[in-house]
């Protein structure tokens, strides 16, 4: 099985691609930077250079999977994505577009770029990997949020307009997960939110702290519990369209489907 994933420097994607490769299966890793790309090839992995901003490398990267597969391309793992913290009037246009470039547009143009090789086979999985925060919204992560908003609506969309395909659109959904997301959130941070001119700036305070900080969220899970969710995904015979991942995961949206709106805002308000 050739398995195709986005975002494999740190984290999720690296994780994933090293267990696939050491199950059997052909994967074919890709980083933004150059430097990640030699150091997974020195570690026996097949990869290549993928930077969702640029339709150009884009294009390049699915030249690159298609001649080492003969177009036959079992699984897309969406993963590749970043969080952008601060409050929502605080984002410029610029930084807000950035963060839909890598999380939204690059992901979709990949898919759809990936999708006729899938059609041509009559068959295939695209795995999309999304977020607690792509059910429910969280204070000063609006940009996040909204990403993962649209990769759900994309997501949802696509599945109805593939019935019949033989390809099927499949969602992992974790909420905190042991990686380098919130250290790469934290230079975001500092690069694009001007925190001390913000009407915002006691939050912000704590959010450097909190973005800082070495200790792990409560009920945070390992990389491997959304490996496990991404191989039930490409290996189940009738996928489920989302797998829900930690238990925040899983009670957000409970509560999401229970509570109005008003008691939820005050729930996520605290959880925030």
């Amino acid at each position: 099985m050739n398995v195709f994933l986005t975002g494999c420097s740190t984290g999720i994607g690296y994780f994933s691609a090293k267990k696939l490769h050491q199950n059997g299966y052909k994967v074919y890793a890709t980083c933004r930077y150059e430097k990640d790309v030699k150091r997974l090839e020195s570690e026996g992995l097949c990869a290549y250079k993928l930077d969702l901003r640029s339709s150009s490398s884009i294009q390049k990267a699915v030249d690159w999977v298609v001649e080492k597969t003969d177009g036959k391309i079992d699984v897309l793992f969406n993963n590749g994505a970043y969080g952008q913290p601060g409050a929502v009037e605080d984002l410029t246009r610029e930084v807000l577009k950035e963060q839909f470039e890598t999380n939204v547009f690059g992901t979709q143009e990949l898919t759809n770029i990936i999708l006729p090789y899938m059609r041509q086979k009559g068959c295939g999985r695209v795995v999309y990997n999304s977020s607690v925060l792509g059910i429910i919204s969280m204070s000063y992560r609006g940009a996040y949020n909204s990403s993962k908003y649209a990769i759900e609506g994309l997501c949802d969309t696509l599945r109805l307009e593939l019935d019949g395909s033989g390809i099927d659109v499949i969602l992992i959904e974790p909420g905190p997960i042991r990686s380098d997301f919130r250290k790469n959130a934290l230079k975001k941070f500092q690069d694009n939110i001007d925190m001390k001119n913000s009407v915002h700036v006691k939050v912000y305070e704590k959010t450097l702290d909190r973005l800082q900080s070495e200790g792990d969220a409560p009920f945070t899970l390992g990389e491997d519990a959304v490996y496990k969710a991404l191989l039930k995904a490409i290996t189940t015979k009738k996928p489920k369209a989302r797998y829900r991942v930690t238990f925040p995961t899983k009670l957000f949206w409970f509560l999401k489907r229970v509570l109005s709106s008003k008691v939820l805002d005050f729930v996520l308000r605290k959880a925030g």
